[in-house]
């Protein structure tokens, strides 16, 4: 399996920014997708994931902010991140269950 992140930055406070990972090397409809995020010192975490159906469930912290999605057309799973907080900084992975490879992640730094 093969997993793209793209569409980090520097973002402010309160704006939005829209993470995409692009997946390929399995049968993408069939797996639940995740993002996970690692803030500069901290563990790897899991923030947003969504079945196969299209159902997600999210970590306390980004509920009602971030909202993921997934095109199985275009094999993409996306994180839209609303209202921004500086604890939001870190690198931000995507990652298919039951499957151990870790993509190239993509840094949002959120700044107040």
């Amino acid at each position: 399996v093969q997993l793209q992140a793209s569409g980090g930055g520097l973002v402010q406070a309160g704006g939005s920014l829209r993470l995409s990972c692009k997946v390929s090397g399995i049968n993408f409809r069939l797996f639940l997708m995740a993002w996970y995020r690692q803030a500069p010192g901290k563990p790897r975490e899991l923030i947003a994931q969504i079945t196969s159906g299209g159902s997600a469930n999210y970590t306390d912290s980004v509920k009602g902010r971030f909202t993921i999605s997934r095109d199985n057309i275009r094999r993409t799973v996306f994180l839209q991140m609303n209202d921004p907080k500086p604890e939001d900084t870190g690198v931000y992975y995507c990652k298919a269950r039951g499957r151990t490879t870790w993509g190239r992640g993509t840094l949002v730094t959120v700044s107040s």
